[in-house]
């Protein structure tokens, strides 16, 4: 059976971006006999609010689309992440980084190759090789800290990954992508501020809900390379994933929740009606 979720975040109302998302995914479960998810992504407490959280449920049930019920909310799952956190330490696969964002960006800046993805820089591996008596030095002093993947040393350990894209990446592709797990260099999984990266708490939640249909924008497709390996990393099957062209304004730039104009909330009291927004999102029935 097709599982699918759409999964926002409380920290603005939605746009027109998100519908589209949001009802792909309900829609595709629809035809298939599936099932469709909703899951609250409000890891972030300092930008999450209440009353976003309510406005989601309200314009989704607004645009006709019906979830089950309970609702997922992240901010319940912490103990989740914290315990596959504490298993990646006890294989030797996490390390504290000191760095602040703006040192990352220095040594990147100096270094010769610089590639690029969808979350900025790579990030050059400063404090990878710290000896372990300086980094627990640093902790002791109180020193703030991220933690991060060793990802070479990760992927080392497992077999090569591939994912089944069914939708389109950025560049058109499709079908059995072989992962790249050093996309993104070593990523962080966790901050003092934070439990848990969009990495981690993805991949721990599509895999507790049994989501087998990851439809997302395909600005996230690369992030699917690092997240593929997390997978294997946790021993959780991997879900299908079919990325969709982005939903974007009259100047080709994804929408903003800072753009009022195009929320739903604002479409919705100028009189705009669901099926007026399906058809302009090419999505009518």
């Amino acid at each position: 059976m097709i599982v699918t979720r759409f999964a926002p975040s409380p920290t603005g109302y939605l746009h027109l971006g998100h519908a589209f998302a949001a009802t792909l995914a309900h829609d595709t479960a629809r035809r298939h006999g599936g099932r469709f998810l909703l899951r609250i992504e409000d890891i972030d407490k300092s930008r999450s609010r209440p009353e976003f959280e309510e406005a989601i449920y309200e314009d989704l049930a607004w645009l006709d689309l019906h979830w089950e019920q309970p609702v997922l909310r992240q901010s319940d799952r912490f103990e989740s992440y914290r315990d596959a956190l504490s298993e990646l330490a006890a294989r030797g696969l996490l390390y504290p980084c000191f760095c602040t964002r703006a040192r990352v960006a220095a040594e990147i800046a100096q270094s010769v190759e610089a590639p690029h993805g969808s979350e900025g820089p790579r990030y050059p591996g400063i404090c990878r090789d710290l000896s372990d008596a300086e980094r627990n030095a640093r902790i002791e002093s109180g020193a703030a800290y991220a933690r991060r993947l060793d990802v070479r040393k990760a992927a080392a350990g497992v077999a090569p990954l591939q994912f089944q894209e069914l939708g389109s990446g950025p560049n058109g592709e499709r079908g059995e992508i072989v992962a790249n797990p050093l996309l993104f260099g070593d990523v962080v999984l966790a901050r003092k501020d934070t439990p848990a990266s969009y990495h981690l708490a993805v991949v721990i939640d599509d895999a507790f809900q049994g989501v087998t249909l990851v439809t997302r924008g395909n600005d996230l497709f690369a992030p699917t390379h690092v997240q593929r390996l997390l997978q294997a990393l946790l021993n959780f099957p991997a879900p299908d994933y079919a990325h969709h062209r982005l939903i974007l304004d009259p100047d080709g730039r994804k929408f903003s929740k800072r753009d009022n104009a195009v929320t739903l909330r604002c479409l919705r009291e100028n009189g705009v009606t669901p099926e007026q927004i399906r058809e302009r999102l090419g999505l009518a029935e």
